[in-house]
């Protein structure tokens, strides 16, 4: 059974997303913590620099993933709140997304794999971590956007060769994990970008999310 995964970056309202919160203080539990995180990420620092992937030498643009690439990936899908307050919470930013793909929505999705995490190992590590939120999932007021927006901009405004090597790494990953060779990987790093300055500008909240189907 084929799975698709998806990341989705939108502007809310932002007395709609001060409503989210203070109900999803109210009404939930502390979501459970990833066993070893910190650990984890110490990992992940030390492998970064090289690829993850091996390019075939029969069809040109295609990778396999290595064993590295399994257990970074295993970490991404862990870092995640399923708890049943988290998935209800979701829902209800869901509902209150703008209804079509523009400035005040990104929606990327790709076959067999997650768009977030193609994004992470090409950000890298620390780079990721300046991301709002926690690997992909945030839900920010119009104060909380203005404040980050900096370090997002900083993190996903890539020129040169440092673009194109970010661009190679996410290809790398939606050929070795998943099946969307033709994935438009300059809109993983464009398009965030775009909604969150879209709800800075407009005095709006913003949330992000991953998902599977």
């Amino acid at each position: 059974m084929s799975v698709t995964g998806v990341w989705i970056v939108g502007a809310v309202p932002d007395q709609e997303v001060r409503n989210l919160l203070s109900a999803s203080v109210q009404n939930s539990s502390p979501a459970p913590e990833h066993r070893d995180a910190l650990g984890e990420l110490a990992w992940w620092r030390r492998k970064a620099p090289a690829s993850m992937f091996t390019t075939s030498t029969c069809s040109p643009g295609d990778a396999s993933a290595d064993e590295d690439a399994l257990r970074l990936s295993a970490f991404f899908d862990t870092c995640h709140d399923d708890s049943d307050s988290g998935e209800r919470l979701r829902e209800a930013v869901m509902d209150r997304f703008p209804p079509d793909v523009g400035e005040g929505l990104f929606v990327a999705t790709a076959r067999k794999a997650s768009p977030f995490s193609a994004l992470a190992y090409a950000l890298g590590p620390d780079a990721t971590l300046q991301l709002p939120g926690w690997f992909g999932d945030f839900l920010l007021d119009a104060g909380q956007v203005r404040t980050q927006l900096p370090s997002a901009e900083e993190t996903l405004t890539l020129t040169g060769a440092t673009r194109r090597d970010a661009i190679e790494r996410i290809r790398a990953w939606m050929t070795g994990l998943g099946d969307d060779p033709a994935h438009a990987a300059d809109e993983l790093l464009d398009g965030p970008l775009r909604v969150l300055r879209h709800a800075a500008r407009t005095g709006q909240g913003a949330a992000g999310q991953v998902r599977w189907y």
